[in-house]
């Protein structure tokens, strides 16, 4: 569904150039995308053909409404109100329309609403019938433009649903007309089903997605395209810079501590899903942070994905643990008793150069080169008890997860456990991620990952209750 229609069909061709045409409709592109008419006649024309509406005042009302859900609010006055002679007409000199000053700030304060999505049209016309436009785009490789099967779709909102609808043959855009169906949403997906295909889930969670008024039709296109991470692993994600992904996780933040201060009532579980794995949710920008300077490509094998850093991760915490058991068994101290405490000596401290490493040598009584104490190596090992638990409970809570599953899995889970902002440090701390991250990377950069903790360190605040869909069904035990 879009706001957007094509192009009207050109005249017929010459018969010597009527294959070259047909070829060329096959493909649908930005250049044969228009927006639908947004124009005040046009808006009032579809206002006086509601049949539900029987007053002036009625189809008045109706407008406003209809005109600020589209955001053309400020506009559509606008234009009414430059009608000179029409004001003189109908409005005394002392009017407030006929005051230009007057009517230009409460012109501008009106820009204001577009701020906000508002559904005041749809929700207080639930029988007007509306035209809907779906817009198809076919693959080029199966040609499924010229289908022989017999397609067809249904159409689901918050106010009712659609029967089947047939999509006419050949057909690459229609209109139908429905009563209100209320708030459309989306399922954007773009990935793979399957074993030994893209990261090898053969289950996907989808979080819906509004359906935008307008559309730019440069956008619609590209968003219906097959995604580069689907086409092919040798292509490469598209980089973000570190500074944009920092303003990305701000607002991300900004929206989920907004959300707990909200009244009981208007906290539920299903905004908060979206605020965590929604298309720009938290999620979303925190894969962003740990993809910048993550080094996936591979000479031989398939590239690395976010998940096998995690497990490598895992595997040097747990030899943390094993050396940390030795030494208890052995009566040893890891050094500690010798070095006094200092400012550094924490396990959320951030490590003091880009190629500090910790385990496997480096023992396990201080972090960056720098001695703990006894509290701060506490509170370091039972980082590395969680974080290995949580691995654990999500390697073994479902085969059908592939590695990008498991990512969004783990780092929900570790909002939940308040383990997000207190694993940075240690895993910035580890040899893997010296192995596997540029310098200018969040978890090897001071700067960059001083910010990454102390931008999700408002978080810790809050209890997080995640929806089952989420969670897969483990439980709270850290």
């Amino acid at each position: 569904l879009s706001s957007l229609a094509i192009e009207p069909q050109l005249p017929p061709p010459s018969p010597t150039r009527g294959r070259s045409k047909s070829r060329e409709r096959k493909s649908l592109g930005p250049e044969q995308l228009r927006p639908l008419p947004e124009s005040l006649e046009f808006d009032i024309r579809n206002i006086l053909a509601m049949t539900d509406i029987k007053t002036h005042i009625g189809y008045a009302r109706a407008w406003v409404r209809l005109a600020l859900e589209k955001k053309v609010l400020s506009r559509h006055l606008r234009t009414l109100l430059s009608d000179a002679a029409l004001l003189r007409q109908l409005y005394k000199r002392s009017a407030f329309v006929r005051c230009d000053d007057e009517v230009e700030q409460f012109l501008y304060h009106l820009l204001t609403l577009n701020a906000v999505d508002y559904f005041c049209f749809t929700n207080t016309y639930p029988t007007t019938k509306l035209p809907y436009r779906v817009v198809i785009f076919p693959s080029k490789k199966s040609s499924a433009a010229t289908t022989s099967a017999n397609v067809w779709i249904a159409i689901s909102g918050s106010l009712g649903e659609t029967q089947i609808i047939n999509v006419p043959r050949h057909s690459l855009e229609f209109v139908f007309h429905h009563k209100t169906l209320g708030i459309l949403t989306s399922f954007p997906c773009g990935r793979w089903l399957g074993r030994g295909i893209d990261d090898g889930s053969i289950e996907r969670l989808l979080i819906g997605q509004l359906v935008p008024r307008t559309v730019d039709s440069e956008e619609l296109v590209e968003a219906c395209r097959t995604p580069p991470r689907t086409r092919s692993p040798s292509i490469q994600r598209p980089e973000v810079r570190p500074s944009d992904i920092q303003h990305m996780l701000g607002d991300c933040v900004n929206a989920i501590v907004k959300w707990h201060y909200r009244p009981s009532r208007d906290r539920d579980a299903s905004s908060l899903t979206n605020l965590l794995c929604g298309e720009n949710g938290l999620v979303k920008c925190l894969e962003q942070a740990f993809l910048c300077g993550f080094r996936s490509s591979r000479l031989f094998g398939r590239n690395f994905y976010l998940w096998d850093y995690f497990v490598r991760v895992k595997e040097q915490f747990e030899i943390c643990l094993v050396e940390e058991s030795v030494e208890t068994v052995r009566g040893g101290g890891g050094g500690t008793s010798s070095s006094p405490p200092t400012s550094g000596s924490s396990p959320e401290s951030p490590p003091q150069g880009t190629t500090s490493q910790l385990g496997g040598g480096g023992g396990v009584g201080g972090v960056a080169g720098v001695a703990l104490s006894p509290v701060a190596r506490q509170e370091l090992s039972a980082v590395w008890h969680c974080y290995c638990h949580l691995m654990d409970e999500i390697n073994n809570v479902k085969q059908t997860l592939g590695k990008d599953g498991r990512f969004q899995l783990f780092i929900c889970l570790s909002l939940r456990e308040h383990l997000l902002h207190r694993m940075l440090v240690p895993m910035a701390c580890t040899r893997v991620t010296a192995e596997m991250y540029e310098e200018q990377s969040f978890l090897r950069k001071k700067g960059l990952l001083t910010f990454l903790r102390q931008i999700l360190e408002p978080l810790d605040e809050f209890h997080i209750v995640l929806e089952n869909s989420i969670t897969q069904g483990i439980g709270s035990h850290c």
